[in-house]
């Protein structure tokens, strides 16, 4: 069937206008933090609607959009200001359980991640196994009725809000590289489970320590089969750096980089009037050009059923380029502005800290701050380069 993009588009809009909170709203265009409440709030006003897991098939609950569908849907929503859905649930896990998940599994876990009634996180990553993920060493004993897991995982986004965690265990001790590896699903109310905060530049502590100490784990929480579980990984990151350009995010910042410059006087003059700022926005305005098309370019390939190669490494190396480069532009505009958030400390405006009508550039430090870290999850800017290198120029 033929979709016409235009008219899902205006419809797209049409919902946000209708649906999206204006305070939720205001807060993301404002750099505003969100807490657990706020991102369940709109994830469940996006289930009700049957749009909260655009991946997913219908027969699962999933609107069953093609991959332009699914761009279109996520480009405006990031340009009308709506909070970006955490992504561990609904796009993660949810469809590792419906291509390696037992019937079980999927009844039991699927229409609760629809609901938002289980947060997930993610235990991949631990503090000698970042970007080389196989020398994981998080050990899971083999029992009678499942495994006894022992280790710890580290950067583990949103850890203290989660219910549950899958989790990447080495079964097979004996075993090289991604040999012998297990994909577990861990209750993070279960005796032995420790999570402890790591605070991150801007003062918040989204990111935590995972500490694993004889935590029982049943066997039906064994996704796939056991040693096998690399596949289940690499299928899981497929889909997390699916949309990591993050377009839509990028031209939402380009347009307040552009309200900021264009308001913001300095001796006497709009920013946007300094030759080398005006250069400089310009540039940022090819740049994500840039991007945005070769972004389209994937997506054809995608919906003309073609794989990608290189592609989604370059998305995801320029996409984190043009990001930073674009608040960071805007912070220099903020200037002295942007000096309540000192030592890495987000600090809420009140009374008269700044001048109300420049009360938007201490969050920008903040979001500035924050973002710092696209450039390392997802695969870091040096694992992406190498990819390319391999992939794309055989090197």
């Amino acid at each position: 069937m033929t979709i016409d993009i235009e008219s899902f588009r205006a419809q797209t809009r049409e919902f946000l206008r209708q649906s999206l909170p204006e305070d939720l709203r205001q807060s993301i265009l404002q750099h505003r933090r969100l807490g657990k409440s706020d991102y369940l709030r709109w994830h469940r006003i996006l289930a009700s609607a049957g749009k909260v897991a655009p991946t997913w098939p219908k027969e699962h609950g999933g609107p069953g959009w093609n991959v332009l569908e699914r761009h279109v849907f996520e480009e405006e929503c990031a340009l009308a200001g709506a909070p970006e859905v955490p992504p561990f649930g609904v796009r993660m896990i949810g469809p590792v359980l419906i291509r390696y998940g037992t019937p079980e599994q999927c009844a039991k876990y699927l229409p609760r991640i629809l609901k938002g009634e289980d947060w997930w996180c993610q235990g991949y990553s631990e503090p000698e196994a970042g970007s080389d993920l196989a020398s994981l060493k998080t050990k899971a004993q083999i029992v009678d009725d499942g495994f006894i897991v022992n280790g710890q995982k580290t950067w583990t986004t949103y850890a203290q809000y989660a219910d549950m965690m899958f989790c990447l265990v080495r079964t097979d001790p004996a075993a090289k590289a991604q040999k012998g590896i297990s994909f577990l699903l861990i209750d993070m109310r279960s005796p032995g489970v420790t999570v402890r905060p790591i605070r991150t530049l801007d003062g918040d502590c989204e990111i935590n320590e995972v500490f694993l100490d004889n935590v029982k784990v049943p066997r039906e929480n064994l996704v796939g089969v056991v040693n096998e579980g690399w596949n289940c990984a690499k299928y899981l990151l497929s889909h997390e750096r699916t949309g990591a350009a993050r377009v839509g995010r990028a031209k939402r910042e380009m347009a307040f980089l552009k309200g900021v410059a264009a308001q913001r006087m300095v001796s006497g003059q709009r920013l946007i009037d300094d030759p080398s700022i005006a250069a400089d926005i310009a540039k940022l305005d090819v740049d994500l050009l840039a991007l945005e098309q070769t972004n389209l370019r994937l997506l054809a390939r995608m919906a003309a059923g073609e794989g990608h190669g290189a592609e989604a490494s370059v998305l995801k190396l320029m996409g984190t380029t043009v990001a930073q480069a674009i608040v960071e532009k805007t912070l220099e505009c903020a200037g002295v502005l942007a000096l309540p958030c000192r030592d890495g400390i987000y600090a809420p405006v009140r009374g008269n800290d700044v001048p109300v009508a420049d009360a938007w550039a201490a969050p920008v430090a903040g979001f500035h701050l924050n973002l710092r870290k696209i450039s390392i999850y997802g695969g870091t800017d040096e694992v992406q380069k190498n990819i390319i290198a391999k992939m794309a120029l055989g090197l």
